[in-house]
């Protein structure tokens, strides 16, 4: 459409107007700012194309389903001042559900010691075998099947009657374990077990007696109910004691004679790893976009490794440590389902510590420890009801790159453009005064 001048109305719209090329007058530093800002946008147009291809892990919060779910508990322990023999550990929990003598079954116990340096070695174990003569446990249980031999409980329980009934009515005590469980129900002290026949033949006197200054490291995988509940590490046998009428709930207590009868054993602790779920490593595939970001996932699922407790003042054998953990547990999902999904947990925990004899705080005078208790290490957890579902999510989609790329282009050119008037400006301002 032409107007009465014969030109397109469309003309009136132009706003990109033309400047002739013989009237444009080209500059050392305007190519100068030209090459520079050519390279800045290049630099920023490929930033913006690597955010458009970088995955981030996008935190939400849900109510966490899976509560009926087991709960993995990893862990490795050092116990420098606590031999392996007398080293135990028990899981309870809100429901009542009650787990002894872990270390028993499915975990490795491993014996150390500690130089002059104060650094601490494997001790390579040793086989030991009995003695030519000597029976052992087994051998020990099943001799009250094939002879007339029934173990001594030391006056434990009461075998009196033994000579009017059968044999196999007979109360005995084949084993030194039997006899140790005995003393524990009637609430004697057993010490190394020294002097008791089965225990002398067993070697369980002379492993204890030759053991007794070593310390332990303990490492392992156990498995926890999605509710309330302790850990704990301790010395001696664990057992319950229950009321004579059996009416009321059983008492869970701990053999420590032999711990106190020793004042060198203590509890002080290393912890090399500690944490709930599965555990994260580099085969997860898990995408860590810096060192800061991989730093804070390290803090959050296992934020005690690498703690020490290492009281120099002496007091170390009359204390309880105890950790408070939080759980939060924790699902990490990936784009497109490539990897599946893991679940895990994070945690977070405080620290106490007290004296067994309790009493005003040396630090805090207004404060009063309680008094009891059993020596050892107790993480005391409780769970939480949501779950952090963290998805690997593209942040950027096309719309918003071809954006961030335009407007990368027009402030990069903006900026070169109010840079070069200004320096044209100020050039033909210094030429105009040296010419007058």
């Amino acid at each position: 459409m032409l107007n009465r001048r014969g030109k397109s109305n469309i003309l009136s719209f132009d706003a990109f107007a033309k400047t002739e090329e013989d009237v444009r007058i080209r500059t050392n530093s305007g190519g100068l700012i030209t090459i520079i800002a050519m390279i800045i946008g290049l630099m920023l147009l490929s930033r913006e194309w690597q955010q458009f291809n970088e995955l981030s892990i996008v935190p939400q919060l849900v109510v966490d389903r899976d509560s009926h779910l087991k709960l993995d508990l990893n862990f490795d322990i050092t116990f420098p001042s606590i031999s392996c023999d007398i080293l135990t550990m028990d899981i309870m929990d809100q429901a009542g559900d009650l787990q002894l003598d872990l270390l028993e079954s499915g975990f490795t116990k491993t014996r150390v010691s500690v130089d002059e340096l104060g650094r601490i070695h494997d001790i390579e174990a040793s086989v030991e075998e009995f003695q030519p003569g000597v029976m052992n446990k087994g051998e020990m249980k099943n001799k009250r099947d094939t002879t007339d031999y029934c173990g001594s409980c030391y006056g434990s329980i009461d075998q009196q009657h033994n000579d009017e009934v059968s044999p196999s009515e007979r109360v005995c005590c084949q084993t030194c374990d039997e006899v140790h469980d005995a003393y524990l129900q009637a609430g004697w002290a057993f010490f190394d077990g020294a002097e008791i026949e089965q225990c002398e033949r067993e070697g369980y006197v002379s492993k204890i007696r030759n053991h007794i200054n070593e310390g332990c490291r303990v490492k392992g995988q156990g498995k926890l109910n999605r509710i309330g509940g302790e850990i704990h590490f301790a010395p001696g046998k664990s057992y319950e004691n229950y009321s004579p009428n059996k009416r009321t709930s059983a008492t869970h207590f701990h053999d420590t004679s032999l711990y106190f009868k020793n004042g060198n054993l203590n509890f002080n602790h290393i912890i090399n790893h500690f944490s709930f779920g599965k555990g994260i490593d580099k085969k997860d595939n898990v995408k860590f976009h810096n060192h800061e970001e991989e730093g804070i996932a390290s803090m959050v699922l296992a934020p005690l490794d690498g703690r020490v407790v290492m009281p120099t003042d002496g007091s170390s054998h009359h204390m309880l440590y105890s950790y408070f953990a939080k759980i939060v547990p924790t699902r990490y999902e990936y784009f497109n389902n490539k990897a599946g999904s893991i679940e895990t947990a994070q945690f977070s925990t405080t620290f106490h510590d007290r004296p067994l004899k309790g009493g005003r705080d040396e630090d805090h005078p207004t404060t009063l420890h309680a008094r009891g208790g059993t020596p050892g290490v107790y993480f005391k957890y409780e769970m939480s009801p949501v779950k952090v579902v963290n998805r690997e999510e593209y942040l950027k989609t096309w719309s918003s790159f071809l954006l961030g790329c335009i407007t990368t282009i027009g402030s990069v050119l903006a900026v070169a453009t109010v840079s070069d008037r200004v320096f044209y400006t100020a050039q033909q301002t210094i030429l105009g005064k040296k010419a007058k």
